[in-house]
Formats: C-alpha cells, sequence, structure tokens
C-alpha cells in the first residue's frame, strides 16, 4: 500500500491520531500545564499534556504567523483493509516544526537553547509497521524548509533507557516531566544525517545544516536510504484496528529498535 505526504492544513486537524491531536507537550509552557483546558491533574502527570483545544489553537496560530508546521503522511484504504472504510484515508504519521520561539517546551531542557538561526523538529511519528513513513516525513519537512531558506533544523533527540514502557520520563525538569512518545529517538536522527551539538545522556541536541547549497539534498537522502534499507518489519497486509503511532526510532512498546534490528517505525 502506497501514501502521500501533504503539509498540514487546519481542516485536517480533526484527521491527526488521537495523541497527536491531543497532546501539547511542546505546545504548552510547563509553568502553564494546570491552566489547561480541562483541568489539571497533578504534577508530572501524563494527563497533565492532554488538552485538544490548546493544540488546535496552537497550530492556527503557528499556521497563522508562520505557515506550514507539520507534515501529514495519509494512506487511502481500499476494499483490502478490513474494518477500515473503503476509499477513506487513513493518517499513519506526523512530523511537526516550528520556530524556537514558538515552541515553549524548547526552553526547558538540559541541552537548551536552540540555535537562534534554526527551526525546532519537534516530533516524527509513525504507525507500527509502515516501513519508510518516518523516513520520508522527515524528508519532506527537510524539503519545506529549504525552500523557505531555514538554514539549519535542530532536534532534541532522547536515548531510551527499559525504563521507557510508558509515556513519562523521570529525566526532565521536575515537576513537569517528559512525554516520551512525542520526542524522536537520537539514533533515528544521526542515521539521517543529524549531528550531536549539544551532548546529554538523556537528552542530547542535534543539529542538521541546510545551508551548504545543494550538497545537503544528496547527503541527507542517502542517511535516509541507509535508515530505511534497517527497516525488517514488513508492510502490513491487513489491519484490523488502526494501531497507536509511535515515536521515530522506538517500538510500539516504547522499546528503542536500533538500526538492524527494525524500522524506524
Amino acid at each position: 500500500m502506497s501514501f502521500s505526504i501533504s503539509a498540514l492544513t487546519l481542516d485536517q486537524f480533526d484527521n491527526l491520531p488521537r495523541h497527536v491531536r491531543r497532546c501539547v507537550f511542546w505546545e504548552v509552557d510547563p509553568e502553564n500545564l494546570g491552566q489547561l483546558a480541562g483541568g489539571s491533574h497533578g504534577p508530572g502527570s501524563a494527563a497533565d499534556f492532554i488538552s485538544e483545544f490548546d493544540k488546535e489553537a496552537w497550530v492556527s496560530m503557528v499556521l497563522l504567523e508562520w505557515g506550514t508546521c507539520a507534515q501529514v503522511a495519509t494512506l487511502r484504504t481500499d476494499d483490502s483493509v478490513p474494518g477500515v472504510i473503503p476509499g477513506g484515508l487513513q493518517t499513519i504519521g506526523t512530523a511537526f516544526y516550528a520556530p524556537p520561539g514558538l515552541v515553549p517546551r524548547a526552553r526547558h531542557f538540559p541541552t537548551s537553547p536552540v540555535s537562534p538561526d534554526a527551526v525546532l523538529l519537534t516530533s516524527v511519528r509513525a504507525n507500527p509497521g509502515m516501513p519508510g513513513v518516518a523516513e520520508s516525513l522527515l524528508q519532506a519537512a527537510i524539503e519545506d524548509l529549504t525552500r523557505r531558506g531555514v538554514r539549519a533544523v535542530e532536534a532534541f533527540g532522547i536515548v531510551r533507557s527499559s525504563d521507557d514502557a510508558g509515556t513519562v520520563a523521570a529525566e526532565l525538569l521536575r515537576p513537569v516531566e517528559a512525554c516520551v512518545s512525542c520526542m524522536i529517538d537520537e539514533h533515528f536522527l544521526t542515521d539521517a544525517g543529524f549531528t550531536v551539538v549539544a551532548p546529554h545522556p538523556r537528552f542530547p541536541r542535534l543539529r542538521l545544516e541546510l545551508d551548504q547549497g545543494l550538497g545537503w539534498k544528496a547527503e541527507v537522502e542517502e542517511a535516509l536510504a541507509r535508515l530505511l534499507l534497517t527497516s525488517t518489519i514488513p508492510a502490513m497486509t491487513e489491519i484490523e484496528r488502526v494501531p497507536a503511532a509511535v515515536p521515530a526510532g522506538a517500538s510500539s512498546t516504547g522499546r528503542p529498535i536500533r538500526p538492524g534490528a527494525g524500522s524506524a517505525r
């Protein structure tokens, strides 16, 4: 089954995966989590990151003030996919990015701040069992930013541990913790050509230069092609129910998938 990638519009918001549509880990300042629409759930709770109203408001604001802030991968279903309406569109992955000044969480990492000449890539997620989706989303984001004259892309990677089976990690700044499902595995970023510019045992900051003429395209495409070759999880032949999306470089259990051991999804 083939998929397509397009820039996110506000009309598509309701079709985003449930977690992507509701989680505001990146979009709301940690100091304001208790004021989210829907009420507070207590410091450090995963529910503190949930507010569909605030997520839609953030997307609308960024689209208006800055432009495209995400790429969306969709799959057109047919009669061969049980349990899914034929001819419908299923969202199977997303990649979000924005200037760091529009991403409140960007100020709260141990490897902050993001360089002033860079756009921040916040998350790359795709449904499990979909080889190539994460890599294609990343490529689409990079191409969009290059066309817009952005000099570099940076991202806060995560070095996952065996304790990352859930959605909350305790190594970030307290009392607000991290939604690890909304972060990108460090090895996924390095395999795609990013380099570490601010080392950290848990949350390194990585960078990809986009102002090196046309050379960046061949280098990134080659890195993404190598990354795709490491994907050994076959494409799904049937879908009985839509699986939850997982962050780039992680399995659906939250454990890391190293190159050669599985798909980047």
